[in-house]
C-alpha cells in the first residue's frame, strides 16, 4: 500500500465514521443537554448522585445526556434555544426545540421529580 493509498483509506474511514455518527444523533429525537463549566460544584454533585445512574434509568435511556459547556461556542443544534448562564442547566430537547429547563441542582429526589414532569411535556410518538 503506497502513502496515497493509506491516506484515501483513512479520509475514508473518517467519512464513513462522521456519517455514521450524524445518523445515529440525527435519529435521536431526545435529548437531555446538561450545561456545565469547570470547577462547578453542583455539577461534580450531580454527577456523583445522578451522573453515575443516569444513562442506566429508564429515563435515561429514553432521552440520553450530552453535556456542553457553557464557555464553549454553542453546537449549531442549540444555538437557538434561551441562553444559559447558571451551572448546572439541564435542557430537555426534542426534535431540535426546547420543551422544558431545570436550572441549577436542587438535589438528586427533586431534579428526579422535576425530570419527571418535563418529560410528560413531550409530544406522545406515534
Amino acid at each position: 500500500m503506497t502513502k496515497i493509498d493509506g491516506i484515501h483509506l483513512a479520509r475514508t474511514a473518517l467519512v464513513a465514521i462522521l456519517l455514521f455518527a450524524g445518523a445515529s444523533s440525527a435519529g435521536q429525537a431526545a435529548e437531555l443537554v446538561m450545561f456545565r463549566q469547570h470547577f462547578c460544584e453542583w455539577c461534580e454533585v450531580w454527577d456523583d448522585e445522578v451522573g453515575v445512574v443516569y444513562g442506566k434509568t429508564r429515563e435515561g435511556r429514553q432521552v440520553p445526556l450530552r453535556e456542553v459547556d457553557i464557555y464553549n461556542d454553542r453546537p449549531n443544534d442549540l444555538v437557538g434555544i434561551k441562553p444559559v448562564i447558571f451551572t448546572p442547566t439541564f435542557v430537555l430537547m426534542e426534535n431540535g426545540k426546547e420543551v422544558g429547563r431545570i436550572l441549577g441542582y436542587p438535589g438528586e429526589d427533586f431534579f428526579w421529580g422535576l425530570f419527571k414532569k418535563m418529560l410528560k411535556k413531550m409530544p406522545a410518538e406515534g
